[in-house]
């Protein structure tokens, strides 16, 4: 849907800013064995924090390479809409859940021996929910809330040209 780069921003901006507070809720909930209040209490510290390390991935490395692998496999001028973004979603998700996870391994348990074994487990427990909440909700909402945004120009884009006539040659 984001034709120019200010567009991909604001596309990616609204994508992890919603991504991330979920995801941070989700792994301290993990953390303290379960939902509660505290979870909402420490959240924002984390927020912060793991919204940069989303963002300039989004923009600088999964979002780039996730419309090459997406594209790889579907054609976006052949294939029905709906198969595009589903093949994006899944790209971007197999790029960012490792990478945040990764991220979120060292701000929840620091660099340790068992690193490892702790990111993998990060990943097996954040790839689920990556995967079935950027398909059914992330991102139809955020697609919504772009529209909404860029009602105007996307309109435009989509519109032909009026009154044009070819020149004679």
């Amino acid at each position: 849907m984001p034709k120019t780069i200010f567009q991909r921003v604001v596309f990616a901006f609204l994508s992890v800013i919603i991504t991330v507070h979920l995801f941070v809720f989700y792994n301290l909930a993990i953390e303290m064995g379960g939902m509660s209040n505290q979870v909402f209490i420490r959240a924002p510290k984390i927020v912060a924090i793991e919204f940069v390390f989303a963002f300039l991935l989004q923009i600088f490395i999964a979002g780039p390479l996730s419309l090459k692998i997406a594209f790889s496999i579907v054609n976006p001028k052949e294939d029905k809409q709906y198969v595009v973004t589903t093949a994006i979603i899944c790209a971007t998700v197999s790029l960012m859940c490792p990478m945040m996870s990764f991220a979120a391994t060292i701000l929840y348990n620091g660099l340790t021996l068992e690193f490892l074994a702790q990111w993998m487990q990060k990943i097996v427990f954040n790839f689920p929910f990556a995967f079935f909440s950027q398909l059914f909700f992330i991102q139809p909402l955020v697609r919504f809330l772009f529209g909404v945004i860029f009602k105007k120009q996307l309109r435009k884009a989509s519109q032909p040209a009026v009154n044009y006539q070819p020149q004679a040659e």
